[in-house]
C-alpha cells in the first residue's frame, strides 16, 4: 500500500493547503500560502490603487472575486470586472486602481521559457 506523501509512481507529493480568502489578514495583499506559485489575495477601496510595479519573470492571474478594478499593463488600460479572469505578463508596469470595493485572488507563477 502506497503512503499518503507520494503517488502510484513514487513522486513526492506535496501536502494540500487550505486558506479562507475573506480571513487572510493584510491590505492591500495578504500571502495565501508560504510557497510557489506565490498566491496572493489583494484588497483595494474604492479609489484606491497600487502603484505601478513589475513582477519580473513572473506570468500572472488576476481572478477579480468582487469589485471593479481598472487596471494598467505597461501603456493600456484594461476594465475588470467581478468573476472575471485575466493573465498577463509582469515584465511590465502593472497598477490597479479600484473603481469599487475590490477583492481579487492573485497568482504570480514563476515563467517556465
Amino acid at each position: 500500500m502506497a503512503s499518503q506523501d507520494t503517488t502510484a509512481s513514487n513522486r513526492p507529493v506535496a501536502p494540500t493547503e487550505n486558506v479562507v480568502v475573506d480571513e487572510l489578514e493584510g491590505t492591500p495583499h495578504a500571502h495565501c500560502f508560504d510557497e510557489e506559485p506565490m498566491t496572493i489575495r489583494l484588497t483595494l477601496a474604492e479609489g484606491e490603487s497600487v502603484p505601478a510595479h513589475q513582477h519580473p519573470d513572473r506570468r500572472i492571474v488576476l481572478h477579480l472575486l468582487s469589485g471593479e478594478l481598472s487596471v494598467t499593463l505597461g501603456d493600456d488600460e484594461h476594465a475588470v470586472e467581478a468573476g472575471e479572469v485575466v493573465r498577463f505578463d509582469g515584465n511590465q508596469d502593472v497598477s490597479p486602481t479600484a473603481i469599487e470595493d475590490s477583492v481579487g485572488l492573485l497568482v504570480l507563477a514563476k515563467r517556465t521559457e
